[in-house]
């Protein structure tokens, strides 16, 4: 027992004297990496320092921003209303070309307030001299189709009737610049598109008796009992534009509205012989280009 124990304690003394060996060989490595640990802790304290140059420029410009964003915040909140929405084009297939293009909104208008927005655009037409603007009126920013215009102008045409009609139709103005009132009011006519003049020519006859009182509020023409008359009296066969037409005339011969078979799957409702001519000609000029 007495030969094990000092034995063990021999071993013991061996292990210690070679730690204490190993320990002061590395002591130059172990003294460098604690530097080494040390200089990358204060490194990491000065990046992370409020104080230093990069942190302070990081924390004005993030200041900065948030500054910015609160003034937006509040330029909206007190100033949405004055704020102009770039309108959207909506797509639509043009009849014939056209200088301007105008996007009307209706939804939930009365057919009185769909004559007066119409109107209002016709008579402060923006478009150049000898131009045409095109208006569409549209809902749920979706443009309406001749059908769906003559629902909401509760039209006397029936809906067999209208069957003869392409759904594609165009409102229009034409700037002529010879308004006595003023050289910004145009002169409005309706581009439909149809199935043949063989089609169409019954349904139109008769809507004769029903067109005046469908559409005389976007000719601007009033009701009242001078030109009651107009609404009992025949349209007349005449040429416009070398073109067949059927005229309703008052009493002085002024043409108050008419409608002309401008070709075969046209016809341009209208109260203008200038614009019936520019519609006629941009027709033609849209035939000879495709």
């Amino acid at each position: 027992m007495g030969n094990e124990n000092k034995l063990k304690n021999k071993n013991v003394k061996t292990y210690t004297a070679d730690m204490v060996k190993a320990i002061e060989s590395d002591k130059e490595g172990l003294i460098k990496k604690i530097i080494h640990e040390d200089e990358e802790h204060e490194a990491l304290k000065k990046n992370l320092s409020p104080k230093s140059r990069k942190n302070r420029l990081f924390m004005f410009i993030s200041l900065l921003l948030i500054i910015l964003a609160l003034a937006s915040l509040v330029f909206l909140a007190f100033f949405n209303e004055e704020i102009q929405t770039t309108p959207v084009t909506l797509p639509v297939a043009s009849i014939i070309f056209t200088d301007q293009t105008t996007f009307k909104a209706i939804d939930g208008l009365a057919k009185e307030k769909i004559v007066e927005t119409v109107l209002n655009q016709v008579n402060n037409t923006k478009t150049k001299i000898g131009g045409i603007e095109g208006i569409y009126l549209t809902e749920n920013k979706k443009v309406i189709g001749f059908k769906e215009f003559v629902i909401l102008l509760e039209s006397s045409l029936t809906k067999d009737q209208t069957n003869f009609f392409n759904d594609n139709f165009l409102l229009g103005t034409f700037k002529s610049g010879l308004s006595s009132v003023s050289p910004n009011i145009g002169d409005l006519f309706i581009l439909l598109k149809v199935r043949s003049f063989t089609d169409i020519f019954p349904a139109m006859r008769s809507w004769e008796n029903k067109m005046l009182y469908d559409l005389h509020g976007f000719f601007a023409i009033n009701l009242s009992p001078e030109n009651n008359y107009l609404f009992t009296k025949n349209f007349e066969d005449s040429i416009v534009a070398n073109k067949n037409a059927r005229i309703l005339k008052d009493n002085d011969g002024k043409i108050v509205l008419m409608y002309v078979f401008a070709d075969d799957n046209s016809i341009i409702i209208t109260n203008s012989e200038l614009a019936t001519r520019e519609v006629v000609l941009r027709l033609n000029s849209s035939k000879i280009k495709k």
